[in-house]
């Protein structure tokens, strides 16, 4: 192929200097490669050419033959407007410029047929088409044109500078005159013939000039499926890279600690999916490679055993393990829960966070580095220089969305040979997001709650049912069970959240008054000490009623509190929403979650509240919340790589991202390095968009 694609823009046809600059400041078009790779948005059906006496009073956009038989300008308040009488063999129309009239008289030609395109008006008894899209009939039949007519993306300084749709067409005619229209091959022999897919020529014209519909269906799903495969490839490589490349520590044996605490320590039976994960667990920490394993459960499916059980593994091999989680609130429940698991053995564990004082410090700092304390449990103070392991074999992440790169760069940083690392998260994340943004990770998942636990019952109230809400607390306490009530807090509306907080306070006091009920109320405002001593009221149960906003989302452990009660329930977020719903149900009582909302809802909230009462699958919440939110909200911005995507949408296409996972990890399979000849194009593609301005760079 002659033209090289990094050739650019500027030397294109049609392009020049200034709209050079203005491709690359608006679109980032800086080469023939970006050009090629600005995919339409929508396609206007040009297929279909009617005659004036055949239109129908609707704003539709139609295609017309004729010719125009005059000019005449009418004066109006404010300048005039050009009108010029358009005829076909059928009747006539009026054609109406307000703007540009000299350049059209000056160069619209009388009685030769134009082929006129636009949104018609009915206006006085006749039809009109405001500023129509015009082409000689002669140079119509002649140009490089599909009957589908592609819409680019574009922005206003582009319609300002005058690069409009129909120039950003001309432009890519001219990109594709000037390579023949030959693009090189980027898929496979094997896979194109499998999956009878369109070769990479043909799928960019048929993009970009579609000349029917199932053309233009089978080029986007070609595209889309090579866009994957390739994100696919470059994070199953990287991982395999991962793997061959940073060596772990091997832990050979399982001993003493973890067949001790298995045979007589353990609280409960482990379900099926823990044993499962374990055993993925001890597989990694087995192999030589480092592990790098994302654990996914539901709120309350065990995973904080599975973690202890991991540490122990560490233990027995002469390694210390840490567990660092987000909120100091979070690390002191992880700190408890694990002390207890570990009372009955010779274990030392301690708690570092921003809390901890200095004799305390001093103490963990001197015993991490004698060996003498085998797990830290704490918060970000975990990555401070001064914090120094003896041998850290296993450091687990708790909720890592929350930590930046940086911060988890450090934690790598403790040891020569990094530690093991396990990445724990009660976020359920979907299929398709997972795939592809954590795809370098090896994922296990938790997916069947322990026995024993009651489903909880999730129901919609609106505002008027509060008395029977009311009575249904009172009953609830009268059998001994505690409630939370949780309001929104959004951050560009404290003032207003707090007076939300503060009155519903008010009307829970009056409603429930002292002696007789006791009531805590937690929110972001007070200071640490005070939300610990309120939090830890109503643990001890010395009080009934828990009145917070989110700051419980995370955290608390209160198996007696079996009610949940989230006011203006439309304002959260459904995988908030799931969370809050995590905090009861923990004992062996049946738990209620009541949604409170107004009667004004948005579709998006209907849609909320009909989940969260229809389903308790923290997965399937995942993928609906998915579809509301679009997968940049969901990983938050650092990992927003997801949304770089030239053609594909990780949500929409679900069955492509899956088939082109399964072809690149057969791929890889076979040929970890892509030294066959059939694998040379994979080869070649691969390092070709890590060269150039790489597409994807995904961080996980």
């Amino acid at each position: 192929m002659s033209t090289n694609l990094q050739t650019p823009i500027d030397y294109l046809k049609g392009v020049g200097p200034n709209r050079a600059d203005l491709l690359r400041s608006e679109l980032g078009i800086h080469t023939y490669q970006d050009l090629i790779n600005l995919f339409p948005n929508r396609y206007l059906d040009r297929t279909q050419y009617y005659k004036i006496n055949q239109l129908e009073r609707n704003s539709a956009e139609v295609q017309i033959i004729g010719k125009i038989t005059g000019f005449k300008e009418i004066a109006q308040n404010r300048g005039k407007r050009l009108v010029a009488r358009f005829q076909d063999d059928t009747s006539s129309m009026e054609l109406v410029w307000f703007r540009g009239q000299k350049w059209i008289k000056e160069n619209v030609k009388l009685n030769v047929p134009y082929v006129i395109f636009g949104k018609v008006n009915w206006f006085n008894g006749l039809f009109s088409l405001p500023h129509p899209e015009m082409e000689l009939l002669s140079s119509h039949e002649q140009n490089l044109r599909s009957a589908m007519q592609p819409v680019y993306p574009s922005t206003e300084k582009l319609s300002n500078k005058g690069v409009t749709n129909k120039v950003l067409n001309t432009i890519m005619q001219n990109l594709f005159l000037e390579t023949n229209g030959r693009f090189v091959e980027t898929l496979p022999s094997g896979i194109l013939s499998e999956l009878k897919l369109l070769s990479k020529s043909e799928a960019l014209l048929n993009i970009h000039f579609p000349k029917q519909q199932d053309l233009l269906a089978r080029a986007e799903f070609r595209l889309k499926f090579e866009e994957l495969f390739y994100i696919q490839i470059q994070l199953i490589l990287k991982n395999l890279i991962h793997k061959s490349k940073i060596k772990g520590f091997n832990f050979d044996s399982v001993g003493t600690y973890f067949n001790t605490f298995y045979k007589h320590h353990l609280p409960f039976d482990l379900t099926n999916a823990q044993k499962r994960v374990l055993k993925e667990i001890r597989q990694d920490l087995g192999s030589n490679a480092q592990m790098n394993r994302l654990l996914q459960g539901d709120v309350g499916s065990g995973k904080t055993i599975v973690a202890f059980m991991s540490m122990l593994m560490a233990l027995d091999n002469n390694f210390q393990a840490c567990l660092m989680a987000p909120t100091e609130i979070l690390a002191i429940q992880h700190y408890q829960g694990l002390s207890e698991l570990a009372e009955k053995m010779d274990i030392s564990i301690a708690l570092l966070t921003g809390s901890s004082n200095r004799s305390q410090r001093k103490i963990i700092h001197a015993d991490l580095e004698s060996g003498a304390l085998h797990i830290l449990i704490g918060t970000h103070a975990l990555l401070e220089d001064k914090v120094k392991f003896q041998n850290l074999g296993l450091a687990i992440i708790d909720e890592q969305h929350r930590f930046g790169v940086a911060q988890r760069s450090k934690l790598w940083a403790k040891n020569t040979i990094p530690p093991h690392v396990l990445v724990m998260t009660a976020t359920p994340i979907p299929r398709t997001l997972a795939m592809s943004v954590y795809g370098d990770l090896d994922i296990s998942v938790i997916d069947e709650l322990p026995p024993g636990r009651q489903k909880i019952k999730t129901v919609h109230r609106f505002d008027k049912n509060r008395l029977k809400v009311m009575r249904f607390m009172r009953d609830e306490i009268e059998k001994g069970r505690q409630i939370y009530i949780v309001y929104p807090l959004i951050q560009e509306s404290e003032k207003m959240d707090y007076k939300d907080l503060m009155d519903g306070y008010e009307s829970i006091v009056r409603e429930f008054p002292q002696p007789k009920y006791q009531i805590s109320i937690v929110h972001g405002q007070m200071k640490p000490a005070d939300k610990d001593y309120e939090m830890q009221r109503f643990v001890n149960a010395q009080t009934q009623i828990m009145v917070a906003t989110t700051v419980i989302e995370v955290g608390v452990n209160v198996p007696n509190a079996s009610v949940m009660i989230i006011e203006s329930a439309e304002r959260f977020g459904l995988s908030q929403l799931h969370q809050l719903r995590g905090r009861v149900g923990r004992g062996a009582e049946q738990s209620y979650c009541i949604l409170m909302t107004g009667h004004k809802l948005s579709q998006d909230s209907k849609v909320r509240l009909e989940t969260m009462t229809r389903t308790s699958d923290g997965f399937e919440i995942a993928e609906v919340d998915l579809k509301l939110r679009g997968p940049g909200d969901i990983m938050g911005t650092q990992q927003s790589g997801v949304l770089h995507l030239k053609i594909a949408d990780v949500i929409k296409d679900k069955d492509i991202l899956q088939s082109s996972r399964f072809y690149a990890k057969r791929i890889l399979s076979a040929d970890p390095t892509l030294v066959h000849p059939d694998h040379k194009v994979v080869l070649q593609t691969y390092r070709a968009l890590g060269k150039y301005k790489n597409i994807w760079n995904y961080i996980s």
